[in-house]
């Protein structure tokens, strides 16, 4: 027997393909050459961008009844990861343990239904 998640009969729904998956770990490995490495501090804002504004609520149903959509501001995002860069330098490292889930936390809480 499935355990899912619903309210009111309601549920989340992905629609990110593992091809558009494998495209953006791409573009983002040739970024990351390209600055030599530098783009590796935004990269999670981006690549955990795509799932969510794939993502819909969807009724018993099967019927989309809104999408999912988050705004990256990249000002907002380089000013996080200056800070997370200069803290990871600081401790060795060890920061970035942190990092990837400030990065969540920050683009859950910027998440807004929207209707189809």
């Amino acid at each position: 027997m499935e355990n899912k998640m619903t309210i009111n009969g309601c549920k989340l729904t992905c629609d990110y393909s593992v091809s558009e998956a494998i495209v953006s770990i791409l573009i983002w490995v040739l970024i990351s050459i390209v600055t030599l490495g530098l783009g590796l501090f935004i990269m999670p804002y981006y690549i955990l961008k795509g799932p969510i504004n794939r993502s819909f609520l969807v009724d018993a149903n099967n019927n989309k009844l809104g999408q999912l959509h988050v705004d990256v501001d990249l000002s907002s995002v380089i000013v996080h990861a200056v800070i997370w860069m200069l803290l990871s330098i600081v401790t060795f490292g060890l920061a970035m343990f942190v990092y990837y889930p400030a990065v969540v936390k920050r683009l859950l809480n910027g998440v807004e239904m929207r209707e189809i």
